[in-house]
């Protein structure tokens, strides 16, 4: 039997390695703590749970949904964008709800990426905008990214030619795995890079509540011309602890919202329609349950962080995304030293090289741990680092 060729391209899922590398430390006796996957360990909000149950028990929600959503979802996330960011959307043709924003990051390629086209993918970054470009025969040409420019891409050192070529911008901000953030000054630029070489822009935008330190994300719509160029895609799986219930969306130029619809109709029957009214109360409520979110995440980043500084760590605390984002000690490798702090304290972290070659020398650390494991794991890495 013969895969295809793609598939020989692709490399073994990230989070499935690690979830390997933890299964043999258990079957081995190990007490393992997690830091790897974002997966966020508190519950999803209890009005949004009721109303699930309440739009599950009325038998108009078993039958297909809309290819294109329920109109008041998609109204809603019109409703959310004009609260938050100032962004006025047409829900008809400006919205597209999603199985959960990775579904349609993975298949917006196949709407614009023709054999050979580049998509220009920074790095580190989530895998999936790489593989995405991967799975439609494109090719992924790296931007990498560095600390001293904030994670943030330097679009004068890119290919003028290669721009050109290339069909998606892709960004994500708050990051993940680097946990950076980005101004509206720094999206000003990428839209005007993006216009200048006719590109789409797509920003990944699931972590946009998910901020520290009084700093607030704002959405790339928020840039003048912006519709031209570019989409956002959006979830509710971080923001309410929904990651299970796979809903998210896209929105922006009304163009790529078309032909990334017309992908998913040839591919998917949407999303249930009792997800997506609870969905609907999520986004219509005042997200009565975000400050305490945040001081939870904002508790354990500060838990961490004071393990590291107390080692030596001369970095400063991220202000978005649900992570932190560290170097290895000089002269270590990611993969070295993730297997140190796995091998003498029980503990797992994402090395920085599965997010790409600019990612080697650094670690990623979820901040999604319940408190009385996180302040286990923390204590652990802190003997481990310091050794008392």
């Amino acid at each position: 039997m013969q895969t295809a060729r793609r598939i020989a391209a692709i490399p073994p899922y990230l989070f499935a390695e690690i979830d390997r590398r933890i299964a043999e430390k258990r079957a081995a006796g190990v007490d393992v703590i997690s830091f790897g996957i974002g997966d966020p360990d508190l519950p999803t909000p209890d009005f949004i749970v009721e109303e699930l149950a309440r739009a599950a028990g009325d038998p108009s929600t078993h039958q297909y949904p809309s290819y294109f959503g329920l109109p008041a979802f998609r109204e809603a996330v019109a409703d959310f964008y004009q609260r938050r960011f100032g962004v006025a959307l047409d829900p008809s043709t400006q919205v597209l709800p999603l199985i959960g924003s990775k579904e349609g990051l993975a298949h917006l390629p196949w709407a614009f990426v023709d054999p050979g086209d580049p998509t220009l993918v920074p790095e580190p970054g989530y895998p999936v905008y790489e593989v995405a470009t991967i799975l439609a025969g494109g090719e992924p040409v790296h931007l990498p990214l560095s600390a001293e420019r904030g994670w943030f891409p330097d679009f004068g050192a890119v290919d003028g030619a290669v721009a050109d070529r290339a069909k998606i911008l892709w960004l994500n901000y708050p990051s993940n795995p680097t946990a950076a953030v980005a101004t509206l000054d720094q999206f000003e630029d990428a839209v005007r890079f993006a216009a200048d070489h006719d590109l789409l822009l797509a920003h990944d935008n699931a972590y946009s509540e998910i901020t520290y330190d009084g700093f607030v994300a704002p959405s790339v719509l928020e840039v003048p011309g912006a519709m031209d160029v570019a989409v956002e895609f959006g979830s509710l799986s971080k923001i309410f602890n929904m990651t299970g219930w796979r809903i998210g969306w896209v929105v922006g130029n009304p163009v790529a919202i078309e032909a990334l619809g017309r992908v998913k109709t040839n591919i998917d029957s949407g999303i249930f329609n009792a997800v997506q009214r609870a969905g609907l109360a999520a986004l219509r409520s005042d997200l009565p349950h975000l400050p305490g979110l945040l001081a939870t995440y904002q508790r354990r980043r500060d838990r961490i962080m004071d393990v590291f500084w107390e080692a030596g760590w001369k970095v400063e605390a991220p202000k978005g995304a649900l992570y932190v984002w560290l170097p290895t000690p000089p002269g270590e490798s990611s993969v070295r030293f993730t297997q140190r702090l796995l091998d003498d304290a029980g503990v797992v972290v994402a090395p920085g090289s599965g997010y790409g070659p600019s990612g080697e020398g650094y670690v990623r650390l979820s901040l999604t741990i319940p408190d009385a494991r996180l302040d286990e794991g923390c204590e652990r890495v802190r003997k481990a680092l310091v050794g008392r």
